[in-house]
């Protein structure tokens, strides 16, 4: 009995599909990101992002260890910092920076 070879997008595309649209197709990095749950900033979360993370570059802690997650008017952070002098500091930091309606602290010290 020959050996069943899979298909490829296009071949399954072709067959079920009655007019496709070959104008735009997912390339491999963007399909491995949606697989593990990226998603996109759109420009106004991308502008926040950016004020938060210059503020936290400024704010005088180490904070190469703190991730931010922005989600609308929400910054997420999450990490690891020195001392609660710092994870203070940096929250107050954050909760300033213009456009930011809610800090979700996920920080530990360490």
């Amino acid at each position: 009995m020959p050996t069943r070879v899979p298909k490829t997008y296009d071949e399954i595309t072709r067959k079920t599909v009655i007019e496709p649209d070959s104008s735009w197709r997912p390339s491999d990095q963007q399909e491995h990101q949606a697989y593990q749950g990226f998603r996109a900033l759109d420009h106004d979360e991308q502008a926040l992002f950016d004020r938060v993370h210059y503020a936290l570059e400024r704010c005088g802690h180490d904070t190469s260890h703190v991730k931010i997650e922005i989600a609308r008017n929400t910054v997420m952070l999450r990490g690891e910092v020195r001392n609660s002098e710092a994870l203070r500091d940096i929250v107050s930091v954050v909760g300033r920076v213009a456009g930011v309606a809610d800090v979700d602290d996920r920080l530990v010290i360490v």
